[in-house]
C-alpha cells in the first residue's frame, strides 16, 4: 500500500477540523447561538462567497490540501468578526429562521436539501479539476441563484436580504474565476 502523501493527510485533518466543526453547530445550541450571533455582521455574508474563488484554484491545481483548507475557512468564517452593535431587523429575522430551520424537524426533504451542499461543492471542484470553465462559472451561478431562491421562497421578506451579498459574490467570484482560470490557461499553453 502507497503512504499519504502531504496534500492528502493535510486535506484529511482539515476535513476532520470541518467535520468537527458542522458536528458541533449541530449538537451545540449554545455554540449555534454564538455562531450566528457572530454571522449577524454583514462582513462574513460579503465575504462568504469569496472562497470560491480559491477553492476553484485548488480544484484546477488539483491540491487536496487547499481544497480542504478552503472549506473549513468557508465554514467558520461565520465567526470571524465580532457581533455588529447594529444590526437590521431583516438580518435578525432571517439568521433566525435558518437556526430555527437547522434545529427543526429533519425529514427527507431538509436532508435531500442539505445534501445539494456537498454535491455542489463536489459539481464545482470537479468542474475546474477536469478544467471546465464553463461547467464551474454554471455551478457557481447554481449556487448564488439557489441560495437566493431558498432564502426567498423559505424565509420571506427577511430572506431578501441575502440578494445583495449574493449577487455582488457571484459578480466578483465569476469575474475573477474567469481571468484567473485564462491567466493559468495561458501559463500552461505558454510552456
Amino acid at each position: 500500500m502507497q503512504p499519504l502523501n502531504k496534500d492528502k493527510v493535510i486535506a484529511l485533518l482539515f476535513f476532520a477540523l470541518t467535520t468537527s466543526f458542522w458536528v458541533a453547530l449541530m449538537t451545540n445550541r449554545a455554540f449555534l447561538d454564538l455562531v450566528f450571533d457572530r454571522h449577524q455582521n454583514l462582513w462574513s455574508w460579503y465575504l462568504r462567497p469569496l472562497f470560491l474563488i480559491p477553492f476553484c484554484f485548488f480544484a484546477y491545481k488539483h491540491s487536496w490540501a487547499g481544497i480542504s483548507i478552503t472549506i473549513f475557512c468557508l465554514f467558520t468564517s461565520m465567526l470571524w468578526f465580532n457581533r455588529p452593535e447594529v444590526v437590521s431587523d431583516s438580518v435578525k429575522a432571517f439568521l433566525q429562521f435558518e437556526k430555527d430551520w437547522l434545529y427543526g424537524e429533519w425529514n427527507y426533504k431538509k436532508t435531500l436539501l442539505i445534501i445539494t451542499i456537498p454535491i455542489s461543492l463536489i459539481s464545482l471542484g470537479l468542474s475546474f479539476w477536469k478544467r471546465s470553465l464553463l461547467m464551474g462559472l454554471g455551478v457557481v451561478v447554481l449556487i448564488a441563484t439557489g441560495k437566493i431562491v431558498w432564502s426567498i421562497r423559505n424565509a420571506g421578506e427577511s430572506g431578501k436580504s441575502i440578494i445583495i451579498p449574493s449577487i455582488l459574490g457571484l459578480i466578483i467570484c465569476s469575474g475573477l474565476i474567469f481571468y484567473g482560470f485564462k491567466r493559468l490557461e495561458r501559463k500552461t499553453t505558454n510552456r
